[in-house]
């Protein structure tokens, strides 16, 4: 059965295609998370939720050796045309153990709008922290809990499991929003230290090719991203 908390067939394709020109991740959180990550030349990193590969390609861009693991078949297909060989690719549901994956065998770990999709994150980040070097990092990008208040309404402080359409529909994401606490809370319970916060903003060349997104991506948070070391 495919894995729920991965983006599959049409959904997988939209995501693919998006992603390549989006105000929201080519222009504000993909360079956030890679300026989090700065420089990688000869590092081994670990790409949770790889989806069609944007990210890796950047790292692998910066010398980095990039893993990357994801449930979805159909991203995952995009993925390999964009790296090729050059990245080590394996179809992966996200809420299961990283059991084939040595003890510190990576440098950093990149998971990029993933983790607000996993039932099980508690598991989850106790396998990113076992995976990890000491001293190593992981970088978190999820929804700003603002964005999603303004979105959604009700408390802010719901943990509730919501559905967003893309787009105005029919194809829609499904994850769970929480507080910034929340967000943090697991982060840290889990072993890691927190070394830097973001919210990001647009890249100034979004202004030249759609001046209406970056101004609202000026002003109003929709993500947030953060970097972590394991101790």
């Amino acid at each position: 059965m495919p894995a729920q908390t991965a983006y599959h067939d049409d959904i997988g394709d939209y995501f693919a295609r998006n992603a390549d020109t989006s105000p929201y991740n080519a222009h504000t959180d993909r360079p956030a998370m890679l300026a989090l990550a700065g420089d990688v030349a000869g590092l081994r990193i670990l790409d949770v939720g790889c989806g069609a590969g944007h990210y890796a390609a950047e790292l692998l861009a910066g010398g980095a050796e990039v893993v990357g693991i994801d449930g979805s078949a159909t991203l995952l297909r995009h993925a390999r045309q964009r790296l090729g060989d050059w990245a080590a690719l394996r179809v992966h549901d996200a809420e299961k153990p990283l059991d084939f994956l040595d003890d510190t065998s990576f440098d950093g770990v990149v998971c990029a709008l993933t983790l607000h999709h996993i039932a099980d994150r508690p598991r989850l980040l106790r396998d990113l922290r076992r995976v990890l070097r000491p001293g190593g990092w992981l970088l978190v990008s999820t929804t700003h809990p603002t964005a999603d208040w303004r979105k959604f309404g009700g408390s802010y402080y719901a943990e509730d499991w919501v559905d967003r359409l893309l787009a105005g529909g029919p194809l829609a994401v499904r994850y769970q929003r929480m507080p910034l606490e929340t967000f943090l809370h697991e982060l840290l319970t889990a072993g890691f230290t927190l070394e830097r916060l973001l919210e990001p903003r647009p890249t100034p060349r979004l202004r030249d090719i759609d001046e209406t997104a970056y101004d609202k991506l000026h002003q109003a948070p929709c993500f947030l991203a953060v970097r972590l070391l394991r101790p």
